[in-house]
């Protein structure tokens, strides 16, 4: 059986993560694709979501213990639900992976980005996305949007969540074959379409690779995201090809 693709949705606090995670599982699974995961990290396995409620709503966590729980949670999380979905075939579509370790724990919190990777390199081995998708935002639109939901990142202020969102950015640039950047500031539909057009291409050329007899398409950059009125356009037509359309919104 083929190998399925790893999608993580990466992103500041507020900038619609849950939702666009919801929005394309839903798409895919219109479009007839029927094992497709979604997840999240912290969290996604039974230990996970009671060591996310400690790390988000408990007491105060010093920057070391906290990447050492992120790191230990996301091992579970590899070993219990990304790695076995992959192997059978679906579709996984994370909201947050290592990435969110380097933004939050080194450019947030200040600890060495090679300790970081470090305790992560043992908790994922060779495990990268297929792609990322970044939904940017600056810190203070987002902060509108309602960093008053009182966990520790989301009121951890505004010049941390900036630090955050440059480190974002950096990791976007120094790694353009496996992201793709959406303005998210848009209205969800919009974002939607845009992530559509980021990853259907990706899906449809796994389909074709696992075709017999099937030559690979090349792979378009993954960075190829609308930022022009006719861009967008193209991805609305695109969007508007499936089931499910760029304005529907999640379902619960």
């Amino acid at each position: 059986m083929a190998r399925g693709l790893f999608i993580v949705f990466e992103g500041g606090d507020s900038a619609g993560k849950t939702t666009q995670v919801r929005l394309l599982a839903n798409a895919l699974r219109a479009h007839g694709v029927e094992d497709v995961v979604t997840t999240r990290e912290p969290g996604g396995t039974d230990s996970g979501e009671r060591l996310r409620a400690a790390l988000l709503h408990g007491g105060e966590v010093c920057p070391a213990a906290e990447a050492l729980a992120y790191a230990a949670d996301r091992a579970q999380h590899v070993a219990e639900v990304i790695e076995p979905a992959l192997t059978a075939g679906a579709i996984v579509i994370s909201d947050r992976h290592l990435d969110s370790s380097i933004a939050y724990q080194v450019e947030g919190r200040g600890l060495r980005e090679t300790d970081v990777r470090a305790v992560n390199q043992l908790a994922i081995g060779r495990l990268v996305p297929d792609l990322t998708v970044l939904l940017d935002i600056p810190a203070a639109d987002a902060e509108r949007r309602g960093r008053d939901l009182g966990d520790r990142l989301e009121t951890a202020g505004l010049p941390f969540h900036e630090r955050v969102n440059r480190r974002y950015r950096a990791l976007a640039q120094a790694a353009p074959e496996r992201y793709a950047v959406i303005d998210a500031r848009l209205p969800i539909g919009r974002v939607h379409a845009d992530v559509l057009a980021a990853v259907l291409p990706l899906v449809r050329r796994s389909e074709a690779q696992n075709l017999p007899g099937q030559e690979p398409a090349p792979a378009p950059p993954a960075t190829a995201q609308p930022s022009t009125p006719s861009a967008r356009a193209a991805a609305a037509e695109l969007a508007a090809s499936w089931p499910v359309t760029a304005s529907q919104e999640p379902r619960p």
